[in-house]
């Protein structure tokens, strides 16, 4: 009788926990965590190895992880593309491609704006021929609903959502936007530098100079693309206007697209919907100086392997072109020579630090940039973390 009377309360308590656990509400879905698992998910290529954190890694700012000017994708990971691989961080409040009242190009993603929001930037990869290489929407569709996160998909989205293709393919794009919009990693403002305009820290004096130089309209003027300030409304600076510059960049010869004399990458004039605007040829987008010490490649080619070395050449360009650029037959440097020749009237050469003259004084010594090189790296996220 005792067992029989244990055996009954034992039943009694299973079925009390039984209709908690009915009554519990699923663990809740977001597009955050969808986009993380895709954003992280080499299944989603053709190939099998690649995945967007593969050109856009954490260590590095999201950008690229090496120092190659352009990284590998395709069937076989083969295939090189054309273009450096861009830090997708600080990308949430950029907008649409647009021309300002004033006529510039403003807005959109990639180094040529033609993707109109994060979206559209983050599924584009999956069927580049170049990156992730699936040959339709139906492929990658394919790949989602074979992937271990399968079921959050479809409880997020629809039991039956992998049976319309276009909206699935959406749906995907909307969860990576999710999550390179949502989630701290890509939205930190953790560096020194924000610490500083929080008031909790103070720059040294290197740093301080740095800031002065970078700020200057006569000397590194680069506040004048990548603002410094806190905006009216008190948001923290992106260090960059989301505008386009023609900065003349030497040609990169370990492109292989180069290796063809022809081919030259005009940049927002290469989009068929300005390709009539001769003026942009060679101009690309202006990207955000955060976290740009940890990158390990530099502009859209790639040209460039430290930020020092980009500096050098951002106050050199014009006093000193043959430090990057080849020469003529008879002697002369060929400056701008990654743009044909009816094109090279594009390249800024008006503003400082680029109103220089071959022969004249630099616009920052050597010494100045090293403080503007002090400064710059204040801009790496994580400094909170790691001072504690």
């Amino acid at each position: 009788m005792k067992l029989r009377g244990q055996a009954l309360i034992a039943a009694l308590v299973a079925m009390l926990m039984l209709s908690a656990c009915a009554d519990r509400p699923a663990l809740r879905v977001s597009e955050v965590s969808v986009g993380e698992k895709a954003f992280h998910d080499v299944s989603l290529s053709a190939s099998g190895r690649l995945a967007c954190v593969s050109c856009h890694a954490p260590a590095t700012g999201h950008a690229a992880p090496n120092d190659l000017a352009v990284q590998l994708g395709g069937l076989d990971l083969a295939v090189p593309g054309v273009r450096a691989s861009q830090s997708a961080r600080y990308l949430a409040t950029n907008g649409k491609f647009r021309f300002d009242d004033e006529g510039t190009p403003t807005g959109g993603f990639f180094w040529d704006g033609r993707a109109d929001s994060l979206a559209a930037q983050a599924a584009s990869p999956l069927l580049g021929e170049r990156e992730m290489a699936n040959p339709n929407k139906a492929a990658v569709v394919k790949r989602v609903a074979n992937a271990s996160w399968a079921n959050e998909f479809k409880q997020l989205y629809g039991a039956d959502i992998f049976s319309n293709v276009d909206l699935a393919f959406d749906k995907l794009g909307q969860a990576l936007q999710a999550f390179q919009s949502q989630q701290a990693g890509f939205n930190e403002f953790t560096s020194k530098y924000d610490e500083y305009l929080r008031g909790t820290v103070s720059l040294t004096d290197q740093e301080a100079r740095g800031l002065a130089l970078f700020n200057d309209p006569e000397k590194g003027n680069c506040a004048s693309c990548h603002p410094s300030a806190k905006a009216e409304d008190g948001s923290f600076p992106l260090f960059t206007d989301f505008t386009y510059d023609n900065l003349g960049v030497p040609r990169n010869p370990e492109i292989k697209a180069n290796l063809d004399p022809d081919y030259f990458d005009l940049g927002l004039c290469a989009r068929s919907d300005l390709s009539s605007r001769s003026e942009l040829c060679g101009a690309f987008k202006v990207p955000t100086l955060r976290n740009v010490a940890l990158r390990k490649a530099f502009f859209h080619n790639g040209r460039f392997k430290s930020l020092r070395e980009a500096l050098v050449f951002y106050v050199q360009r014009d006093t000193n072109p043959e430090k990057w650029y080849p020469r003529n037959p008879d002697g002369t440097v060929r400056k701008f020579d990654d743009l044909p020749a009816r094109f090279v009237a594009n390249v800024n050469v008006s503003e400082a630090p680029y109103n220089r003259k071959r022969g004249q004084k630099p616009a920052l010594s050597e010494a100045e940039i090293d403080d503007l090189e002090a400064f710059l790296k204040t801009l790496n996220d994580g400094w909170v973390a790691k001072s504690q």
